[in-house]
């Protein structure tokens, strides 16, 4: 059984890319994800303004960090995702787009619906059919349903169920 995550998901879901599109020129790029090394984390801390201690988070047993890049530049992360397989879905603990990509103006759009898809991607790939969990700030609970297509189950747990991931998949993975 995992550790339960202190976190309750509350990044907004900006935009929905076949990617990540730069807001200033609309110029989209493609991504790739990759699992994040100690040395990746080295200045991503407060100071740096990341919200969240994702050196604790990487060390954390049944975790899985991953970061996303734009291709071919692997030293910038654009976010960062911690995962769990609980071997018959993916739970997402945490997930952060880069200081850079949040507010206004952010550098990237589709960071956030990115990492979402590629957790419903390796759900697919280890058979669990897309299923991915997580747990909703109440505030965005209705958001993630139409950003997503996630569904509400109760005491902010929130899934994304086959059909949805697809979709989230499609836009995001070339096949």
């Amino acid at each position: 059984m995992p550790i339960q995550s202190k976190y309750h998901i509350g990044i907004q879901v900006d935009k929905l890319t076949n990617s990540i599109v730069n807001t200033i020129s609309g110029d989209s790029f493609e991504t790739e994800t990759l699992a994040v090394s100690q040395q990746d984390l080295k200045n991503i801390n407060k100071n740096n303004h990341w919200n969240f201690n994702w050196k604790v988070e990487s060390k954390i047993k049944d975790r899985q960090v991953y970061k996303l890049t734009i291709e071919g530049n692997p030293h910038i992360i654009q976010g960062l995702i911690s995962i769990s397989d609980l071997k018959d879905h993916f739970y997402l603990h945490l997930i952060e787009s880069a200081p850079f990509n949040m507010g206004k103006p952010k550098l990237y759009e589709g960071v956030p619906g990115n990492l979402f898809a590629f957790t419903c991607k390796k759900s697919f790939e280890h058979g669990y059919e897309g299923f991915v969990s997580f747990t909703s700030k109440t505030r965005l609970m209705a958001h993630y349903e139409s950003a997503l297509g996630a569904k509400h189950i109760g005491n902010h747990k929130m899934i994304i169920f086959p059909d949805a991931a697809a979709i989230l998949i499609n836009k995001y993975f070339k096949q």
